[in-house]
């Protein structure tokens, strides 16, 4: 049995996805975030020193770090498809797409939204209006063009690819699959076909459908 530490709007959804593609036997454990922070409650700590989530226990064993989980979880599973051979040629395209997940994509994703954030709560009009000078500036130096560097490279990749890697999910599109699903919901992916149409069918997975519902069910019984 795999017990998942689950924080409600946090990358942990798609490790609930993973366990259900490799047809895990799995429980999740609900948290939810602090409704005027926005951060993880201090119950989680107890799980793991960083308080964050996800964090899954399986056998004795605590494991952090998104990346770290669905590997774990796809060597419990090796016939799953999740993770090829080592001595595979698209061992290293998972590997590279699992990595470029939380190290190239996702870090300007959360920067732009936790700066967007820090736009809505500015008030007076006077501190606002410099506010968003300052956070305009940050994002057309840095963060918007790397934003859309990133956008324009996976854009391309998936006109050629139905997923990331070969003709079957595999666990670079369970870490892809959060910063994907995040930009279709708020409207961003409009402008790209490919992902969109990515997004599009990676919900309609059984898979997927089935993790998101189990998702709500336990949120909904916290």
């Amino acid at each position: 049995m795999f017990q998942l530490h689950h924080l409600n709007n946090s990358r942990s959804q798609r490790i609930v996805w993973m366990l259900e593609a490799v047809g895990a036997d799995y429980e999740i454990k609900v948290y939810r975030r602090d409704a005027k922070t926005n951060l993880a409650p201090p119950e989680l700590k107890k799980i793991h020193p960083l308080g964050r989530a996800p964090v899954l226990i399986h056998n004795g064993k605590v494991i952090a770090e998104s990346g770290a989980i669905c590997d774990y979880i796809a060597r419990q599973f090796p016939d799953s498809g999740m993770l090829p051979e080592s001595n595979a040629d698209s061992f290293n395209d998972v590997q590279f797409w699992s990595h470029y997940a939380e190290g190239s994509f996702m870090p300007s994703l959360v920067t732009s939204m936790v700066l967007e954030k820090a736009r809505e709560k500015v008030s007076p009009f006077f501190i606002r209006y410099v506010a968003d000078k300052i956070i305009d500036g940050v994002m057309d130096a840095y963060f918007g063009k790397n934003i859309e560097a990133n956008l324009v490279f996976v854009e391309g990749h998936l006109a050629d690819n139905k997923w990331f890697v070969g003709d079957i999910p595999t666990l670079a599109d369970v870490q892809m699959s959060f910063g994907l699903e995040g930009l279709f919901d708020s409207g961003k992916l409009k402008p790209f076909k490919h992902m969109t149409t990515y997004v599009q069918q990676l919900r309609n997975l059984q898979s997927h459908r089935t993790a998101m519902a189990k998702m709500k069910e336990a949120e909904a019984s916290f």
